[in-house]
């Protein structure tokens, strides 16, 4: 008898050990995230032409980066726009999305470190203090729930996101 409870607790502490060892280093959305939304700031013409379509987004990196990057912090979204867009001129929208709505959409959320967005490297202040949702597809008009205006100024600085960051 003390043999088979030495050995169910040595078999316990394996299958823990193989356990953790085979868990992702990428985290579930739902085990991550002290936000409730995911955002993606979009080019505006972009999205017009998804919306109008009902086809799903894919932003212009996203054969380079293997998805599409959000957001869910919104305190740091316009540092994001800053760092990563404000040369890519014209009209820009945020949308608002949840993992809910797009993994209804057939598209699933894993929160990692922050990543390069193209060619451009994810050195901003404060982009290693959290996880990014990285969304493992494109955006498909279904999953969002509110597209919120952006608002520029002239060289191109990212100011505020109506609803969002006013």
């Amino acid at each position: 008898m003390r043999f088979l409870k030495i050995h169910s607790v040595f078999v316990a502490g394996v299958w823990s050990t193989l356990l953790f060892m085979a868990t992702p280093m990428n985290v579930d959305a739902k085990e991550m995230s002290d936000h409730p939304f995911v955002f993606h700031l979009v080019q505006a013409s972009l999205w017009n032409k998804a919306d109008e379509s009902g086809e799903a987004y894919f932003p212009p990196t996203y054969s380079q980066d293997g998805f599409t990057h959000g957001t869910s912090n919104p305190e740091k979204l316009l540092t994001v726009a800053n760092h990563f867009y404000q040369e890519v001129t014209g009209d820009w929208y945020c949308l608002r999305m949840t993992t809910e709505s797009l993994a209804k959409a057939g598209v699933s959320v894993v929160y990692e470190s922050t990543a390069p967005v193209g060619d451009k490297e994810p050195d901003f202040a404060g982009s290693e203090d959290e996880l990014y949702p990285h969304i493992m597809g494109g955006i498909h008009p279904l999953a969002v729930l509110e597209v919120h205006p952006v608002g520029r100024d002239g060289d191109g600085e990212f100011l505020w996101i109506k609803g969002i960051s006013e």
